[in-house]
């Protein structure tokens, strides 16, 4: 497979200049510029010629998270910030990863090898990527990424949320809404069955009157959800009517 072509978009030339040094030094891609500006990078971006865009949110003029919705999708997205604030919103635009700076190259390669992954296994057309796999939430100071098939169910706390992991003891709280990561997860595998829960219903083990048993968990179904779970337990038994 051709290198991935890539350009780098970052206000600050130090930061910018590394983030292009590390693009160099991986033979999977290959660098076709280097800009301050989503200004300067908007001709080479929407002529085509770049399969994957590092780029920065916080710049002049207009900001990458702006910026991001006009690349088309045959380009993939790698945020680079040193603002954790935005990772939700960068998944929701399907960036493939979100490095937070300082970035190292082993953080860096790592996007790369999603990069190259996605478009080794989805269209160029789709930005369908493996980082998707992942959810990057912040907790007690530090940002967790959490694969996305091994949550069990998120419980929602006022302005928190706690989310239950398999094979992890103890719940991760991050400041969140339930409508936030709602939108953020794949609306085919979790489903909201009451307004303080969400569920993977592919950890579901037993169904009960009104509540789902996960694991060691015990968690109602509420009246205002209930149609929408039978209809998606009858779903999965067509012949049982």
């Amino acid at each position: 497979m051709n290198p991935l072509r890539c350009c780098v978009i970052d206000d600050e030339p130090l930061a910018a200049n590394l983030i292009s040094s590390y693009v160099e030094r991986t033979p999977t891609l290959a660098l076709v510029g280097t800009f301050n500006s989503a200004s300067e990078a908007v001709r080479v971006i929407l002529d085509g010629k770049v399969d994957l865009v590092f780029l920065d949110i916080e710049m002049p003029q207009i900001n990458g998270m702006e910026f991001s919705k006009i690349i088309p999708p045959t380009c993939r997205i790698i945020f680079t910030t040193a603002y954790d604030r935005y990772a939700v919103q960068g998944f929701r635009v399907n960036a493939i990863d979100y490095l937070l700076k300082p970035v190292s190259y082993e953080e860096f390669l790592e996007a790369a090898t999603h990069a190259l992954t996605a478009a080794q296994g989805a269209p160029l057309g789709s930005n369908a990527l493996p980082s998707r796999e992942f959810l990057l939430v912040k907790s007690e100071y530090r940002l967790i990424q959490i694969r996305i098939a091994d949550i069990q169910l998120i419980e929602g706390l006022k302005d928190y949320i706690k989310i239950f992991v398999a094979g992890q003891p103890k719940a991760i709280l991050t400041l969140m809404s339930m409508k936030a990561i709602e939108q953020t997860l794949p609306a085919r595998q979790f489903m909201r069955v009451h307004r303080s829960y969400i569920v993977n219903t592919s950890k579901i083990s037993i169904i009960e009157r009104n509540h789902i048993i996960i694991g060691d968990h015990v968690v109602p179904v509420s009246g205002s959800y209930r149609q929408q779970f039978s209809d998606y337990i009858a779903s999965l038994n067509p012949d049982n009517e």
